[in-house]
């Protein structure tokens, strides 16, 4: 008996970890050394590979493949048909799978309806990547970056709405909807009052 559910049509390799109050829907695939936390949605037709992490309450929409090297810390959205890569300069002809690079997304980003991610970065907590832009290089906590490929265009908050800040300089913001507190300081933005 398991304490997460699973669709009649999803295969969960057996050796997978699935944590309780996960939904597994349909068409989905979860390899066996795969590690996914609690109360984790993994939407129709996703892919899990072997070596992935998942953490608790993340959201992965229909179509998206996490593939092996890719680690999502805890509340981390996934939209619709959004890519991960795990080779940098793949080719049908040539096996590279001892060059994976890993790729690491921290807490509480938002990855957009079909964005890339191209492997081996760091999307740091609480970003948030714009519908079909194309991430080729590390993106700081709480950056909004859209376009291809992706450029910052300013900040947001942790509860998912831009903040009224330069991209570069100084300045804070509180959150109108939690009453967190903001501050930029040296291009870094960082929440210094809230929850």
């Amino acid at each position: 008996m398991t304490d997460y559910y699973q669709h009649e049509t999803a295969i969960v390799d057996d050796g997978a970890t699935i944590g309780a109050d996960s939904r597994v829907w349909h068409f989905t695939h979860i390899c066996a050394e795969a590690v996914i936390g609690k109360g984790v949605s993994l939407g129709q037709n996703v892919f899990v590979g072997n070596k992935v992490t998942i953490g608790d309450k993340c959201k992965i929409q229909n179509n998206v493949s996490v593939y092996d090297n890719v680690h999502l810390e805890a509340e981390v959205f996934c939209g619709p048909s959004m890519v991960f890569t795990n080779v940098y300069n793949p080719r049908s002809g040539v096996t590279r799978k001892d060059e994976y690079r890993d790729t690491l997304v921290k807490k509480g980003v938002t990855l957009g309806a079909n964005c890339t991610i191209v492997c081996g970065i760091t999307l740091g907590e609480y970003a948030f990547v714009g519908a079909g832009a194309v991430i080729n290089k590390d993106v700081k906590p709480y950056a909004l970056m859209v376009g291809v490929p992706a450029k910052q265009i300013g900040w947001m908050s942790e509860y998912g709405e831009q903040l009224n800040l330069p991209i570069k300089g100084e300045g804070s913001v509180i959150c109108e909807h939690t009453g967190d507190q903001y501050q930029l300081k040296n291009d870094q933005l960082v929440k210094v009052s809230g929850k």
